[in-house]
């Protein structure tokens, strides 16, 4: 796994030993940045279930002004700091071992306010309803910000947003990547 392109283009960055992280696949990350173009330019990127810290450390690579990691997994905030280090981009980072719902009621009542989230949680186990029921009710979202979900075929988003809507969903095999903003008007 690398930096594809960007100030760290090349990089490549530690990976844990084992299957406790599932990082996201180059031809994924790379379709997902197209999507996203120059709307990386200065955004403020937070990445829940960060692992590898591979999404938000692109978004820096490529102009990003600041990002958040956040991962429960002591192994994966060590290796986060390690590849923020490896790819010269500490000075723009920040990161929290914590449960995901406590680190954004945290950031809620702190008023932090981002413009892009990564959420790649571990498939199937509730967490892309649980994070987006959050940010449904309690958004953290720039006016014109976007929260972006990795996560299976099978873990499907519920229906009845009020604060929010999907705008765009797309498949590579079993790996789903769903765009939601907030709902305007």
């Amino acid at each position: 796994m690398r930096i594809i392109t960007g100030s760290a283009k090349g990089t490549k960055l530690k990976t844990p030993q084992g299957f406790n992280t599932r990082p996201t696949a180059d031809r994924v990350k790379e379709s997902l940045f197209n999507i996203l173009g120059p709307q990386i330019k200065d955004a403020m990127v937070l990445d829940l279930f960060a692992g590898t810290g591979n999404l938000g450390l692109e978004a820096l690579s490529r102009g990003a002004r600041h990002a958040v990691f956040v991962d429960h997994d002591s192994a994966s905030v060590g290796i986060v700091k390690e590849n923020a280090v490896r790819t010269k981009l500490t000075e723009k980072t920040e990161v929290y071992r914590n449960d995901v719902l406590k680190i954004l009621l945290r950031f809620k009542h702190e008023k932090r306010f981002f413009d892009i989230v990564f959420c790649d949680p571990p498939y199937n186990q509730g967490w892309v309803q649980q994070v987006l029921a959050f940010f449904d009710a309690h958004s953290l979202l720039n006016p014109c910000g976007l929260l972006i979900f990795e996560h299976s075929r099978h873990d499907m988003l519920p229906s009845d947003l009020k604060a929010l809507q999907v705008d765009r969903v797309e498949f590579y095999g079993e790996t789903v990547l769903s765009f939601v903003t907030i709902r305007i008007g």
